[in-house]
């Protein structure tokens, strides 16, 4: 696979984590005998890789993390060395044996699959919906994600939403308290799922310039059950401790 080079470890500073001189990787070494590999990005950084991620730690997958910096301008250079194992050159990459799985769609699917299923209704109408929520998430969510950034939720200088952007939020709004009315809820599609899991950085996006989400109540104990998941706050408490990252 060329990647046992990544290992080379220096000492940083949160516990039980090291890093490769130059900044390129994090590594575990409570999870490094670990054959499943997960090639995350910067915490703050990288939304593909929080979906990716959440998707195996919900799902109860041990894997073993590697946190590539993608930060300018190490990034190009950090991403080259995962573009010689991962043809898109981008985390996240999961590796597990010698099977390489890129794409944070595959991961999660993969991720679901390892875990049992149990992150895809059985019936196969519902599990086209739910593959269909997942895939307008993938495809940009109505580009809204394109404008407004998930570096940007992190940023306490943050802009506001445009006034294009907000009825476009209200509108996403609108989508989702359907879904949790006609599904009864907690979730979108009733118990947990790989919908609710692709959504999470758009739900960052949107409710941190949002005063109140009053008009869609359903929405508002969705985000904040969503949000206040164990696997949500762990990642978020490590990205809320990184120097924000600016957009641009």
């Amino acid at each position: 696979m060329g990647v046992r080079y990544l290992e080379v470890i220096a000492q940083w500073r949160h516990d039980r984590r090291y890093r490769v001189p130059g900044d390129f990787i994090v590594v575990d070494r409570a999870t490094a005998h670990m054959n499943r590999i997960l090639y995350s990005g910067t915490k703050n950084a990288s939304s593909w890789a929080l979906r990716a991620w959440l998707a195996l730690r919900e799902l109860g997958i041990e894997f073993e993390e590697r946190i590539v910096d993608i930060r300018r301008p190490q990034r190009y250079e950090n991403l080259a060395r995962i573009a010689a194992f991962s043809p898109p050159g981008a985390v996240p990459v999961l590796v597990d044996g010698d099977t390489v799985i890129f794409d944070s769609l595959a991961i999660m699917e993969y991720a679901n699959e390892l875990g049992g299923r149990r992150f895809l209704p059985w019936d196969i109408k519902r599990r086209a919906h739910a593959r269909a929520l997942v895939a307008w998430q993938h495809s940009g969510l109505s580009n809204l994600c394109a404008h407004l950034s998930y570096e940007s939720s992190f940023d306490p200088n943050r802009r506001g939403m445009t006034t294009g952007e907000m009825a476009e939020a209200e509108r996403i709004f609108r989508v989702w308290e359907d879904e949790l009315r006609r599904s009864g809820g907690p979730y979108l599609l009733g118990d947990l799922s790989l919908a609710d899991l692709a959504f999470v950085p758009a739900v960052l996006r949107l409710t941190c310039r949002m005063s109140s989400l009053g008009a869609w109540p359903l929405v508002q104990t969705w985000s904040q059950t969503l949000l206040g998941r164990a696997s949500v706050q762990e990642w978020l408490q490590q990205a809320n401790s990184l120097p924000v990252v600016l957009d641009g």
